[in-house]
């Protein structure tokens, strides 16, 4: 690592740097998210920075012109949180907008000096100018998916109205996606008592109010319906979350505050870059008639007319994008599948499950392939898991990417298993032996973060020091993998095939081929998905993937044994309480890393080392745990994770000349946090459809980044 701690001087000798972060964090941020395979990959590319720009490292600028580089080789480009940048925050992030209820029942913003809606017919006004003024729900009938961006998502009552038309018509399409973005997102009580005056839109507000939790800055997918309604909430100011996504809208509502009270929302500058979202005969509306907001629609392409609006507004507006001149998009045509076909899997882990239960909410055909008789049958076999974010004081890459996993592992939790006995939203506590507690600035108990200080209570129930540095994730659960795969591969449309050892991939005819060792046709499919661990080297030999074996203890909970409550992580991890196959509380404690290896022998070297690792969590717990291990009471599970040179997961397009061969793979340790996650990104990108994540950090993910 001596490269790494020369990275650290380079950034704190670069004082006077204009850029965030400050020198200091750059280099703990490589430190922390960095390995040693990707840094020497950057070294050969500084090399080539330096011989093409003739740089002279003794000058300063040269310095700075190469920290800058280098940030935006591991991080992303820009400054802001929609380039991949959460920038240092110096006021508390407000857990909700506050809204002034009128006695007269009309919501109203004190920062905007505006109402949300009028005090009647918000309902009847909602589908007037939005849905009707896109054409909506007759424009949708037929199609497989609908795409809609809205510039203020304010209290929801366009999506609840857009959502419900949706249920309502038979002739809809088979996936929803709504993207809305709100900079100042209200509370879900205030959701619900908006919605309360519209009683044929009150479940569904109930349903959004459930996922209305954890609106840091950024992007968050929320799920409906099982997952065919998709609502990407993207928190922040308009113009840096409308660079940070890039996809064809086929509606556009143009809401928010009255271009008086909130003129960035209507300037040129947003409306340019809301065009962008337009393709060819895209439907737009909004409820204001504003001369400002007409002529730069029209300069930006779009024909608009005025339409007779509902009392008291007395009109709206409403147009198409029909531009004199031809429009010529940045960089490649995304790929977009209107009519799914067969898709092959190969793997029945985390990674092959999801990616399967994704692609067949979409209509696709898909078969799941495995070497072994049974699904989970590799690392994503462990008895019991932990759901866990990463947190760091800067919001790295690797935290924002925790985040929306866990959000999209959550809503898959909720809808296919049963609390308490598949999984349980337990709350995780993380010891931090460093004694480094920071969290980003801003966060706090009362904000919409969901991850803080541990208080000194929570500590002392949970068996241990009142003073030991400790972080309190409350989105966090154990979960039982295994559970969660099997209710994957049940969804309608999934094949399961086990026994099924592929042997190599040929694409011919238009189709591919996985054959087996004896050249038999195992299955024929459209696409093939790479999804098999660390043997996904197999199939995808350019891609670096390492094996990194891990063994844990587990075993039957002791009589009396006072094991806590909460699983702990930190230095190893401890679980317990959690109900086997027989309802038998069991408990479990890991994990040993041991890169580049695969041997899945159980050793009583890595069991002394887990015994260690359990003594310096959670001493109590080990005590009371030791007659088990002494007496032979203690299972041993070896499994081989799968970790990419970065420490990333892989997903993306594997052979660029013949299309339909991709890989969703190394999700390392963290498979539960990225699966659902890593399969809607694959699923997204294969249908143009918005992605669930903030364009860079979806770059972020691409196998064409290594």
């Amino acid at each position: 690592m001596a490269r790494m701690v020369q990275c650290i001087k380079l950034g704190k000798e670069a004082e006077g740097l204009d850029f965030p972060p400050y020198p200091g964090e750059l280099g703990k941020r490589l430190w922390e998210n960095v390995s040693k395979e990707a840094w020497a990959a950057w070294l050969k590319q500084q090399t080539m920075l330096v011989n093409e720009n003739r740089l002279n490292l003794a000058d300063l600028r040269a310095r700075q012109y190469l920290a800058r580089q280098m940030e935006k080789h591991f991080f992303g480009e820009g400054a802001d949180v929609a380039q991949g940048y959460v920038p240092p925050r110096t006021e508390p992030v407000l857990a909700a907008e506050p809204v002034a209820w009128r006695a007269d029942g009309v919501p109203r913003s004190e920062r905007f000096d505006d109402i949300y809606h009028t005090e009647t017919g918000a309902l009847a006004q909602s589908r007037h100018v939005f849905l009707g003024g896109c054409g909506l729900p007759e424009a949708w009938i037929g199609q497989p998916q609908w795409l809609i961006l809205e510039t203020g998502f304010g209290l929801g009552l366009n999506f609840l109205t857009t959502w419900q038309a949706w249920r309502a018509d038979a002739g809809r399409p088979r996936m929803l996606h709504f993207v809305s973005i709100e900079a100042h997102p209200v509370s879900a009580e205030d959701l619900l008592r908006a919605a309360g005056a519209y009683p044929e839109l009150a479940s569904l507000a109930r349903e959004l109010a459930a996922q209305w939790h954890g609106l840091l800055p950024g992007f968050h997918r929320l799920a409906f319906d099982e997952g065919r309604v998709l609502l990407t909430l993207c928190i922040g100011d308009v113009q840096p979350m409308l660079r940070a996504q890039r996809f064809d809208a086929d509606s556009i509502f143009l809401d928010g505050f009255s271009p008086q009270q909130n003129p960035a929302m209507w300037s040129e500058d947003t409306l340019k870059a809301v065009s962008r979202f337009a393709r060819q005969g895209t439907r737009i509306a909004t409820w204001t008639i504003a001369r400002a907001v007409r002529d730069a629609l029209k300069q930006f392409g779009f024909s608009v007319e005025r339409d007779q609006g509902l009392p008291p507004k007395r009109d709206c507006l409403r147009g198409v994008f029909a531009p004199a001149w031809t429009v010529r998009r940045r960089g490649p045509v995304p790929e977009r599948i209107d009519t799914p076909g067969r898709c092959a899997v190969i793997g029945a882990g985390l990674a092959g499950a999801a990616v399967a239960a994704s692609l067949a909410r979409r209509g696709w055909q898909v078969t799941v392939l495995d070497a072994a008789d049974w699904p989970a049958s590799g690392a994503s076999g462990l008895p019991v898991g932990m759901l866990a974010p990463h947190v760091s004081p800067d919001d790295a890459l690797l935290s924002r990417l925790t985040r929306a996993g866990i959000r999209a592992t959550w809503a898959e939790l909720t809808r296919l298993l049963e609390e308490g006995r598949d999984w349980r939203a337990s709350g995780v506590l993380e010891r931090r032996p460093d004694g480094d507690t920071r969290v980003p600035a801003g966060w706090s108990e009362s904000g919409p973060n969901e991850s803080w200080l541990t208080s000194a209570g929570q500590l002392a129930a949970l068996g241990l020091p009142s003073d030991a540095p400790a972080l309190w994730h409350a989105r966090a659960a154990w979960v039982r993998p295994h559970r969660l795969i099997a209710a994957w591969l049940r969804q309608p449309g999934v094949e399961f095939r086990g026994g099924c050892r592929v042997a190599r991939v040929m694409h011919s005819d238009g189709a591919w081929q996985l054959y087996d060792r004896a050249g038999d046709v195992l299955a024929e499919a459209d696409r093939v998905v790479i999804a098999a661990g660390f043997e996904s080297g197999h199939f995808a030999p350019s891609l670096p993937l390492q094996p990194v074996r891990g063994q844990v203890a587990w075993g039957p909970m002791p009589d009396g044994a006072a094991l806590p409550a909460t699983p702990i992580n930190g230095d190893g991890h401890l679980v317990a309480h959690v109900p086997d196959a027989e309802g038998t509380p069991i408990w479990l404690a890991g994990a040993t890393f041991d890169r580049d290896s695969t041997d899945l022998a159980p050793t009583e070297t890595d069991s002394e080392a887990n015994r260690e690792r359990l003594a310096r969590l959670h001493p109590a717990a080990a005590s009371a745990l030791a007659p088990s291990f002494a007496h032979g009471q203690v299972n041993a599970w070896v499994g081989i994770r799968c970790a990419s040179g970065d420490r990333r997961p892989l997903v993306g397009p594997l052979d660029a000349d013949a299309g339909g061969l991709w890989a969703c793979t190394a999700l390392g340790s963290r498979g539960l946090s990225f699966a659902a996650l890593c399969a809607e990104l694959l699923a997204a990108q294969w249908h143009a459809e918005p992605l669930p994540l903030p364009a860079t950090l979806a770059k972020a993910l691409s196998t064409q980044r290594l």
